[in-house]
Order: C-alpha cells, then sequence, then structure tokens
C-alpha cells in the first residue's frame, strides 16, 4: 500500500518538524534566560539522568528532551523510509540529510556545554537546526504530494510566472541568512546594540563595529528581507493560488516580525518577545520554502512574446 505508505512518511515527518519547531524556540529560552551552562555535563545533566527541580536547570533540561523526541521521532521516519522501495526511491535522500544534520546538531549541542557557550558553537547550533527544520519540512511536503498523487490524477496545474522561481528561492535563502543574523545578534548579546527604533542610539549612521554593527546588519537584513518579499508578491499575482496564499502568508509574517522585533526592543527584550522573534523567523523561512515548492513542481509560463511550441504532424 504505498499511498499509505507515504500518508504515514507525511505524518512521521510533520510530528517530527512540529518538535523540532519546538527545540528552535526552547533553545531561544535557554540563551535568554542564561540557561545554557546549568547542565554543566553531557548527555546528562548534572551527572543524573532527572536533575533537581530549579528553574534554570529545568530549562536547559527540557531543551535536551525535546531534542531527544526529535531524534526519536526521526529514527521512527527513516525506518518506515527505509523499508519501503518506493519511499527510499522518494524520500531517501531527504532522510539521510535529516540523520546527518541530526547527528551534527548532536555534536554541537554537546560541544555548546564543553566550549562554555562560545558564540561560534551556539551560532552553528541555530544554523544546523534551521537546516533540519527545513529538512523535515520538505520531507513532509514531498511524501504529502506523493501520496496524494497516487490517490488518482492532479487537476491541471496552472504554469507559474517566468522567473517567479528564482526570486523565491532567493527570498527563502534570505530568511534563512536573516535568522543566522538573528542568531549572531543574540548569541553575542547585541540585541539592546541599539535600544530605539529605527535610529540607532540617536544616530541614522551609527558606528558599524562591534555589537552594534551586528545590530544594524541585523535591521538592514530585515529591511532587504521586506523588500524582496514584496517584490516577490507583486511577481506571485499571476501565479498559482496556493503559490499567491504562501506569498501573501510570508508577507504578513515578515510586518508582524518587524512589530515583534520593534516591541521587544521597546520592552527590554524580555525572554518571551525574543522566543516569539525568533519562532516567527522560522515560520517566514517555512512559509517561503513550502511555497517555493510548491511553485517548484509547477511548469514555467514561457515568456511573452515567445512562440508557442509547434506540435509534430
Amino acid at each position: 500500500m504505498p499511498t499509505r505508505s507515504f500518508a504515514v512518511a507525511s505524518r512521521l515527518g510533520l510530528a517530527t518538524a512540529i518538535v523540532m519547531f519546538g527545540l528552535i524556540v526552547v533553545g531561544s529560552v535557554v540563551r535568554t534566560t542564561g540557561s545554557g551552562l546549568s547542565c554543566p555535563d553531557w548527555p546528562l545533566c548534572q551527572g543524573r539522568l532527572i536533575p533537581a527541580f530549579e528553574f534554570h536547570v529545568l530549562i536547559e533540561w527540557f531543551h535536551r528532551l525535546l531534542a531527544l523526541w526529535v531524534g526519536l521521532l526521526l529514527a521512527m521516519t527513516v525506518v518506515h523510509t527505509a523499508a519501503r522501495a518506493p519511499l527510499r526511491a522518494r524520500l531517501g535522500a531527504l532522510a539521510s540529510v535529516a540523520v546527518a544534520l541530526y547527528l551534527t546538531q548532536a555534536l554541537l549541542g554537546a560541544l555548546t556545554v564543553w566550549k562554555l557557550l562560545n558564540p561560534i558553537v551556539v551560532g552553528s547550533h541555530l544554523a544546523v537546526a534551521l537546516l533540519l527544520f527545513s529538512t523535515l519540512v520538505a520531507f513532509t511536503f514531498v511524501a504529502r504530494r506523493a501520496a496524494r498523487e497516487q490517490q488518482g490524477p492532479a487537476r491541471a496545474a496552472t504554469s507559474r510566472p517566468a522567473g517567479l522561481l528564482p526570486m523565491l528561492g532567493g527570498t527563502t535563502a534570505l530568511a534563512y541568512v536573516q535568522c543566522l543574523l538573528g542568531g549572531m545578534v543574540s548569541t553575542n548579546h547585541a540585541g539592546l546594540a541599539c535600544p530605539d527604533w529605527p535610529l540607532c542610539n540617536g544616530s541614522l549612521v551609527p558606528t558599524l563595529a562591534g555589537p552594534v554593527g551586528m545590530q544594524v546588519m541585523h535591521r538592514l537584513g530585515a529591511y532587504a528581507l521586506t523588500l524582496a518579499v514584496m517584490a516577490t508578491l507583486v511577481r506571485a499575482r499571476a501565479a498559482d493560488g496556493a503559490v499567491l496564499r504562501g506569498v501573501a502568508a510570508a508577507f504578513t509574517l515578515v510586518a508582524a516580525q518587524i512589530a515583534i522585533g520593534v516591541t521587544a526592543i521597546a520592552l527590554q527584550l524580555p525572554p518571551w518577545a525574543s522566543a516569539l522573534h525568533l519562532a516567527n523567523a522560522a515560520l517566514i523561512l517555512i512559509t517561503l520554502l513550502v511555497t517555493t515548492l510548491g511553485a517548484a513542481r509547477l511548469p514555467a509560463r514561457a515568456p511573452l512574446g515567445a512562440s508557442a511550441p509547434v506540435a509534430a504532424a
């Protein structure tokens, strides 16, 4: 029953992606509350499987517990995929990438403790986490698409406007880079280097060095991403309805992200605001990724003025 097998794979992938999303958000809470070294050893916490019930310790311990759940769900997903030839052919590569990223993530998690929260290691930890999250979402998308294809012929696919796919891909990449810039700001404690907005320390062009430079780069990245999503939305007006809705949703999330960022600065970066900021950033990335994957399955529309192919006699 290949259809049911793909459906099960999509559910497993979705469950793993949801827990991975929670892991990313809780990781932000770990950073912003200063709980990263509350468990100074790894894989145990203070030499125990279940540590003492203390606020900072429990935050870090819960973060590790979520990482374990991601590993268990990923193992179930990979076993289900590897045991069936149709799934191996369609999903095997994504499953292999997810396993490699998870192992890398686990190693970076250990190094984060061993290297006493080195900013480079912590930033790399977030970078790989976002890649793993994206891979799990892509796995779910492909599995769900395969299940639908085997249920019967799909409706006639509309074409996508010329140039839309590279715009979507570039905007998705920009969203990922912007997430990394935000992580760099957080890990280097530069969140309040510019305590005002839209100026920075009362200046339109501040000195671009140290924490201030990191904060300014993050803000410029936000403006660039906003413009990129707006331009993509204009191009997507003539696209498939699902693609247009995806880009519109990304634009709404970007607008919300700017509001969350400004509010977080005004409130002096409470941990919940930082976590919400990262959660929304991850949603922007995934919304753009899914929209890009959806657009990629559509046939390209011939540019205006291009001659139609001549049917064979």
